[in-house]
């Protein structure tokens, strides 16, 4: 019977101790300085080889148009993006120039996808580029896309010679060039 209460003496003891060592107990604080920068950054992957060759096949069959090369889809829109306050989304744009005469290009982009994160924006429809500023992903908010191909929004470019159902391009405006080239640019800004 000692030893148990010998053991709950002990135990109280513990107990008072404890207690006593809380009453002596103070605080103490600091202030941390928080920044966040405003971010717009777009680019086009991979960067070593962004530049694309698109043309047209002669047609083997007299009476038949000349037809576009396949469509490529070798290009990433990449972006990194910090909203403001004041606005709480952004936008990425696109154009062409110089337009070449008798030719579409046709441009899409793909819902993003790979390692990015936050709020990614939402492709349009198919554009056919011309030298205004016509908006290719909405709705950017804080986001980023991850860098590189296989990150962002996959771009699928495709020609098409002027004459068709609902093209802008006239055929007869076809001239035989060995290479034109267009220039096409994007840009991320605020709504």
């Amino acid at each position: 019977m000692k030893k148990t209460t010998f053991s709950l003496a002990m135990t109280f003891a513990v107990f008072a101790l404890s207690a006593n060592l809380k009453a002596q107990i103070n605080t103490d604080n600091h202030t941390v300085t928080i920044s966040v920068p405003e971010v717009a950054l777009v680019d086009i992957e991979p960067k070593a080889t962004k530049n694309i060759t698109l043309g047209f096949t002669a047609p083997t069959e007299a009476g038949n148009a000349v037809t576009p090369t396949a469509a490529n889809s070798t290009l990433w829109l990449n972006y990194s993006s910090i909203k403001s306050v004041a606005e709480p989304t952004r936008t990425v744009s696109v154009r062409v120039n110089p337009i070449i005469d008798g030719i579409d290009i046709h441009l899409t982009a793909a819902a993003a996808t790979g390692s990015g994160g936050g709020s990614v924006g939402n492709p349009a429809a198919q554009l056919t580029l011309s030298t205004t500023d016509q908006t290719i992903i909405s709705g950017i908010g804080s986001a980023y896309t991850g860098n590189g191909a296989g990150n962002g929004h996959n771009l699928t470019y495709a020609l098409a010679a002027g004459g068709g159902s609902g093209s802008v391009a006239i055929y007869d405006n076809l001239q035989a060039v060995a290479a034109t080239v267009a220039t096409v640019t994007y840009t991320i800004s605020d709504n």
